[in-house]
């Protein structure tokens, strides 16, 4: 999808410090030589020592505001002419962009969700509701209120009697949860029973949560019958990109349940076409990642959530040959139609050891197929050829850390991923 003319001079600065941001900045770095600048609370090992990124670090106790009035300080002393394109990379920052949209507008180029949309998208109960209007299938699914919680009288509603434990349980909306700190906390709970669903609750109630918790049917399968779905959608109201892949293997440290760590790309042709319908129902703008399940028992995937960002590990689309970057700035700086991009290339995208990630594929084809694919393009996003020795040292150290993480929180594969 090449520019007809040179595309212009521009910036690139981004809000965050996870593996997620340096992918960006390396896409950026990759397709348009362009060197980002990142800000964030303080150093974190994605992207400190960088050679693409120059750091910029606000302190430790530095709020949503303070990242904001910093961002539109840099707007007002910029003595560049050039456009700035600015993103980010978590829900939070999703949010507080959209919140004070008019403010940045005057100084940078965003590709951003409406509040409105963001409300929808952001609450896994509604995004549940928008998917059933949409046809697009999802899990079974209670929606526990916890808004009356302060009344002494107040009791959690019983489950649905088509919902039977065992069952996931998770925060319908992030912010608020991310805040709290109670005795147990996960972000995904794997609920067996009754007893403990009340502990849940209880706990939920005693920390002072009161907004929602979504509980849904726990569907089999381990890790590798995941999919993960990155698109983007311009102003003109089109799908311009969109890229599938397979989960290898997922995080499993208790506040990072869920984050795929590895995945090999193939596409999923029913997944896009759920995927782009219901953006367009929703008239979506922007990047966005959806977390996806296919059913053993019938085949068919079944959609989680949507991240209302491009996500953690969007490098996986650039590695296909698909750079990211490009869409956003068709979109936003050049302001032009492009003609949609389906990425079909397969690679294994893995921030693990290829052979932690061998050890953990059960399925013998499944391993076989990995081998064959991970003997053509095997990808990890870290591993940058223009960055020098200290980031190298990062990457292997990293590497040995998930090594630890893995043997201590899951020592071996099980058939639910719990």
């Amino acid at each position: 999808m090449p520019s007809t003319t040179q595309t212009p001079a521009f910036d690139v600065v981004m809000v965050g410090g996870d593996v997620g941001i340096y992918a960006l900045a390396r896409a950026f770095h990759e397709e348009f030589a362009v060197r980002s600048t990142v800000i964030s609370r303080q150093p974190t090992g994605p992207v400190t020592d960088s050679s693409i990124i120059d750091n910029h670090f606000l302190g430790a106790d530095a709020s949503e505001d303070d990242h904001v009035e910093d961002l539109l300080r840099r707007g007002r002393e910029r003595t560049s002419t050039v456009p700035v394109l600015l993103l980010a990379n978590t829900d939070v920052w999703s949010r507080v962009f959209a919140e004070r949209r008019a403010e940045l507008d005057e100084h940078y180029l965003l590709s951003l969700v409406d509040l409105e949309t963001l409300d929808v998208v952001g609450d896994k109960g509604r995004f549940d509701e928008a998917c059933r209007e949409a046809g697009v299938p999802t899990p079974r699914t209670h929606v526990q209120d916890f808004a009356g919680a302060d009344d002494p009288a107040w009791a959690p509603d019983p489950l649905p009697d088509d919902l039977v434990f065992p069952v996931v349980a998770k925060a319908a909306a992030s912010s608020e949860h991310d805040l709290l700190e109670y005795p147990g906390k996960n972000k995904v709970d794997f609920v067996r029973s009754q007893e403990q669903l009340d502990d849940l609750w209880r706990r939920l109630k005693d920390a002072g949560f009161r907004d929602r918790f979504v509980v849904q049917d726990l569907v089999p399968g381990d890790d590798t019958w995941m999919r993960s779905v990155t698109a983007y959608r311009d102003q003109f109201g089109t799908v311009t990109m969109m890229c599938t892949a397979q989960v290898l293997l997922e995080e499993h440290t208790p506040l990072a349940l869920g984050n795929p760590c590895a995945m090999v790309t193939t596409p999923y042709t029913e997944v896009m076409d759920h995927a782009r319908r219901l953006l367009d129902r929703l008239d979506y703008r922007g990047y966005a990642n959806f977390d996806v399940k296919v059913d053993p028992r019938d085949g068919s995937p079944l959609f989680l959530e949507v991240n209302p960002r491009i996500g953690r590990n969007n490098y996986y689309v650039t590695a296909t040959g698909v750079n990211v970057a490009q869409f956003m700035v068709a979109d936003v700086l050049e302001g032009r139609r492009v003609e949609p991009v389906t990425s079909e290339r397969e690679v294994v995208y893995s921030l693990v050891p290829k052979a932690l990630l061998m050890r953990y594929l059960t399925d013998p084809a499944l391993k076989a197929h990995v081998r064959a694919v991970a003997r053509r393009a095997y990808v990890n996003p870290l591993l940058y050829r223009v960055e020098g020795a200290r980031r190298r040292l990062y990457v292997a150290l990293n590497k040995a850390n998930h090594v630890v993480k893995f043997l201590r929180h899951y020592p071996r594969p099980t058939d639910s991923g719990f």
